[in-house]
């Protein structure tokens, strides 16, 4: 899988006819994160900002995986929730 088809992935996830969980949410942010990123280096979010605290731990459960394996996994699960939600 190339980059192309990690930035399309990108941009069809956000044309889904149903909007994703908040798990599936976090997974992509997560998965997003991780690929163009890489491991999660900031600091955590303070306890009263908690979507900012979800999205952190979100990225942070990927540390260590290759920037390659999350952009895979990334258009694997855009493709499933392509199938589930249209």
């Amino acid at each position: 899988m190339s980059k192309a088809d990690f930035d399309k992935a990108a941009e069809e996830v956000k044309n889904l006819k149903t909007k994703p969980s908040d798990d599936e949410l976090l997974r992509l942010y997560g998965l997003f994160k991780q690929a163009t990123v890489g491991d999660n280096e900031t600091p955590k979010p303070g306890m009263f900002n908690l979507k900012d605290k979800y999205k952190w731990d979100a990225w942070n459960k990927l540390k260590g995986k290759s920037q390659e394996d999350a952009q895979r996994e990334y258009i694997e699960l855009v493709e499933s929730l392509k199938a589930k939600l249209g």
